[in-house]
């Protein structure tokens, strides 16, 4: 038997959206139709799915009394019925609108069969993989032509037999998992992603000078969503009546991508929220290795300061930054959100799905993201690792350092700065001395006496490299110092005045 809420989370967000649940709720033991004019013969733990019921209310009591476990329902939803739900002690499940209602019978039926036998894994651990190359098979024999089920990554799913009669680019394909990107280029040249968002039904690509077949196109959406394609081998243009017949193979392929999307929703937010309890320290290291496929070893907690932060679509880009760095590592990172950032822990050293080589990855992609690493710990300090991450990621988005990856024990140095200058500013160790007569100065004349003050003690006895860090000529450095002493009288050549300014320049660059 299954809980409501595993059905929600198994269909996923696509179609699906948890309105009330209540706390003790039925298991779902089956789907049935609740159409207008018709009393629905509804029994203990059924789906109820209202369709066009006119009268939601009178559904909602009617299951309630039935032990029915969840009433289905598109929006809108007035208050009214979220309150008779309540009411009543039933779910409430939210259809998205535009769901066909047939697809999310045959999809919900599909959930309840795979329940009995989850371990029908034949690749990946993904249920249905196998299921997905039977039916590349099948649409194969529809279009009479060799098929690759590709996701909206272009990575290749599932693909029938008869690929030795297709080409070059086909095989390559088939090999690496996924288009290749001198092949991908190509077609995204030709518009043929471009026409794929836009929702036609087929797409027809006639063959390139590079000996590249034709190729005819199918998205396959469901309620508004585009969740892939298939790609046909053919010889030249297709009659309607074929290519129909392969674009209506669409909505069964996406029953079967929803299915395999929502067991892998399923199994990642498990896994998120394991690794969330983990990063507080609340979950032991035999837990953490078991259940997150860790190994006993060094590991380093990885946060990553993705663009969008809280706002709506952040959790999208969160989520598509996750996407490739799995695509650019040899060993997919455990990883999870919290708080507008992203967390992956990984082993420490070299080899696939080290620290080493997702910094690599990271490194060549040209991305934007700041990423902070922590030190190399043991499973059971990974919550020690974080903080020295967060405190890393701190330091780099202040601005302080060049660059915009940066680990812990490489930059230990700027930490020292940073955390010394921290804890002098509650002593206003800045506003002793002559230091303050200066700043006021640069704020009043917009001049720039502080940051040279800060070069000299930092170069000292070396005004080249300090003009150099201010990017001015050694002899409008030299005339600067000269003009700073005659505004402020320091005596530079006592240490410990030098000692003094240059704690209390730390103190306003690095707190």
């Amino acid at each position: 038997m299954v809980s409501v809420q595993s059905v929600v989370d198994r269909v996923g967000p696509t179609l699906l959206h948890a309105v009330w649940l209540p706390e003790q709720c039925p298991a779902v033991s089956d789907v049935v139709i609740a159409e207008p004019g018709a009393t629905a013969q509804v029994a203990a733990g059924d789906l109820v799915l209202g369709v066009a019921t006119p009268d939601s209310i009178a559904l909602i009591r009617h299951s309630a009394g039935r032990g029915a476990a969840a009433v289905l329902l598109k929006p809108p939803l007035a208050a009214n019925v979220r309150r008779a739900a309540k009411g009543a002690g039933i779910a409430l499940i939210e259809v998205r609108a535009a769901a066909a209602w047939a697809q999310l019978v045959w999809l919900l039926r599909t959930v309840l069969d795979a329940v009995a036998d989850e371990t029908d894994a034949l690749e990946d651990g993904d249920p249905g993989s196998g299921d997905l190359f039977r039916l590349a098979d099948a649409v194969a024999s529809v279009v009479d032509a060799p098929v690759t089920i590709e996701d909206t990554n272009s990575r290749v799913l599932a693909y029938s037999a008869r690929q030795d009669l297709t080409d070059p680019a086909r095989v390559s394909t088939i090999m690496g998992r996924r288009i290749p990107d001198d092949v991908l280029a190509r077609f995204r040249s030709r518009g043929v992603f471009r026409e794929l968002s836009r929702g036609r039904p087929t797409i027809f690509v006639s063959a390139q000078r590079d000996g590249t077949l034709p190729r005819l196109i199918v998205p396959i959406r469901m309620g508004g969503e585009l969740l892939g394609s298939m790609w046909a081998v053919v010889t030249g243009p297709v009659s309607d009546e074929r290519a129909a017949a392969f674009a209506d193979t669409a909505p069964v392929v996406a029953l079967h991508l929803l299915r395999r999307r929502a067991h892998a929703d399923s199994r990642r937010r498990a896994s998120a929220e394991l690794l969330r309890a983990v990063l507080d320290g609340k979950v032991g290291p035999r837990k953490a290795i078991a259940e997150l496929d860790l190994t006993d070893e060094p590991h380093r907690v990885v946060v990553i300061d993705t663009p969008g932060g809280d706002a709506p679509d952040g959790e999208g880009l969160r989520l598509a930054l996750l996407e490739r760095i799995s695509q650019g590592i040899g060993r997919r990172p455990v990883a999870t959100e919290l708080g507008g950032l992203l967390y992956a822990v990984v082993p420490d050293g070299d080899g696939a799905g080290t620290w080493s080589e997702l910094r690599a990855a990271l490194t060549e992609r040209g991305d934007t993201q700041r990423i902070a690493a922590g030190s190399p710990v043991d499973i059971a300090e990974l919550a020690r690792s974080r903080t020295e991450a967060e405190e890393t990621l701190g330091v780099l988005r202040a601005g302080l350092l060049p660059g915009r990856i940066g680990s812990f024990d490489d930059l230990w140095t700027a930490l020292v700065l940073h955390r010394s200058a921290t804890a002098s500013g509650s002593a206003r160790v800045t506003e002793l001395g002559p230091l303050e007569r200066l700043r006021g100065y640069d704020r009043a004349n917009h001049t720039q006496y502080v940051d040279t003050l800060y070069e000299w003690l930092r170069f000292p006895g070396d005004p080249r490299a300090a003009a150099e860090a201010l990017r001015i000529h050694p002899n409008t450095f030299r005339y600067r110092m000269r003009r700073l002493l005659e505004l402020v009288p320091l005596e530079l050549d006592d240490p410990g005045v030098r000692l003094a300014l240059i704690s209390q320049l730390i103190v306003l660059r690095w707190s």
